[in-house]
C-alpha cells in the first residue's frame, strides 16, 4: 500500500483549476520530491493531502485513508512544515515542545531539544525575536522531533543557511533509513537530485512527469570532447549511438550525449583518442524542460 496515494485529483476555486487530475504514489521509507514552478500546483496538492482543503474531484489517500474523511487520524502519523511558516509571536521551543506534547499526547520536551540543540536553534528565543530562518528552524524541530511516519515538507530549506540545509538533509536520510517517508516540495534542483529516488513534476496544475532521478539522469545531456591522435582523420568516422556531434573535424570532436558513458567508451576502445572529456549530465536541463511551455 503506498503511503500517499492520489488518483485522478483536482480542485478548483470557482473557474480557476488548482491541480487536474493528478494520479501519483508515493512508496514507504521513499525521499519523494515534488517539482514544479510557482503556480503549478503543489501547494494546493499538500494542502488537500493534510486535509486543510477538500479536493473538488478524485481521490487522495495517506496509509490507505481519505485525507478529508479521516484527516484527524492522518494527521497524528504526520510532520508538516508549509512554505510559509507563521507562528505565535510569544512561542519558544521551550514551551513549544508542552503545547505540542500534550496535543499528541507525549513528553516531547527531550525529542525538542535534543533537535533544537542539532539545528543550532536557541530554545528560550521567541519567535518576535526571530530571523526568518530562525523560524524556519522552528518549524522545522516541529515537523521532526516526534518522528512521524510521514514527513511533508513544502520548500524546508528556503531561508536555511548551508550548513543547516546539510544538517536536515542528514535528518531526511535517517528518517528514510528507518523506514520513514518523506514528501519534500522544493525548488532547489540540487537537493532533489541528491536526495530523492523518485520525483513528480508539475506545470500548470497538471503532471508532466513522475519517474526515478535515475531514469532522468540517463535523459540528461554530457559534454564530450574528444581530441584524436595526431595523424588520424576523424572526419569521416560515423557517430555511435546517443552521442550527437556539433562540431567535427578530422583532430577534434565536440558533442553531447545522452545514455551510458560505458556505451561511448566501449566504442572508443582500439580508437587512437589523444584526449577525452566527459562531463557530468545536467539534470537541470531535463527538469526545466519539463518547467517550459509546449511549442
Amino acid at each position: 500500500m503506498p503511503v500517499i496515494e492520489t488518483q485522478s485529483l483536482t480542485k478548483c476555486y470557482g473557474s480557476r483549476v488548482g491541480v487536474s487530475d493528478l494520479s501519483i504514489e508515493v512508496g514507504e521509507g521513499s525521499i519523494y520530491g515534488f517539482l514544479g514552478p510557482n503556480g503549478s500546483g503543489k501547494t494546493t496538492t499538500i494542502r488537500v493531502l493534510m486535509g486543510l482543503m477538500k479536493g473538488s474531484e478524485g481521490a487522495a489517500r495517506i496509509f490507505g485513508r481519505d485525507c478529508w474523511k479521516a484527516s484527524a487520524v492522518v494527521k497524528a502519523e504526520i510532520g508538516y512544515m508549509p512554505g510559509d511558516v507563521r507562528l505565535y509571536p510569544w512561542l519558544t521551543c521551550r514551551n513549544a515542545a508542552a503545547i505540542f506534547g500534550g496535543a499528541r499526547r507525549r513528553d516531547l520536551r527531550a525529542a525538542f531539544a535534543e533537535c533544537a540543540e542539532q539545528l543550532y536553534l536557541d530554545p528560550e528565543l521567541p519567535v518576535r525575536k526571530m530571523s526568518r530562518g530562525t523560524r524556519q528552524k522552528l518549524g522545522l524541530v516541529l515537523a521532526l522531533a516526534h518522528k512521524p511516519r510521514l514527513l511533508i515538507l513544502d520548500e524546508p530549506t528556503a531561508s536555511l543557511d548551508p550548513i543547516i540545509q546539510r544538517i536536515l538533509y542528514d535528518h531526511l536520510r535517517a528518517a528514510a533509513g528507518e523506514g520513514r517517508t518523506v514528501f519534500l516540495s522544493s525548488h532547489t534542483l540540487s537537493e532533489v537530485e541528491e536526495l530523492c529516488e523518485r520525483v513528480a513534476i508539475l506545470r500548470q496544475g497538471k503532471l508532466v512527469a513522475q519517474d526515478t532521478i535515475e531514469n532522468l539522469r540517463r535523459r540528461a545531456l554530457r559534454s564530450v570532447t574528444i581530441r584524436w591522435g595526431e595523424g588520424f582523420d576523424a572526419a569521416a568516422l560515423q557517430e555511435p549511438r546517443g552521442l550527437t556531434v556539433s562540431e567535427k573535424t578530422s583532430s577534434l570532436w565536440r558533442g553531447t550525449q545522452t545514455g551510458s558513458a560505458d556505451e561511448l567508451l566501449a566504442w572508443l576502445t582500439g580508437k587512437p583518442v589523444a584526449d577525452l572529456i566527459i562531463e557530468k549530465p545536467d539534470l537541470s536541463e531535463v527538469f526545466h524542460g519539463f518547467y517550459r511551455e509546449e511549442p
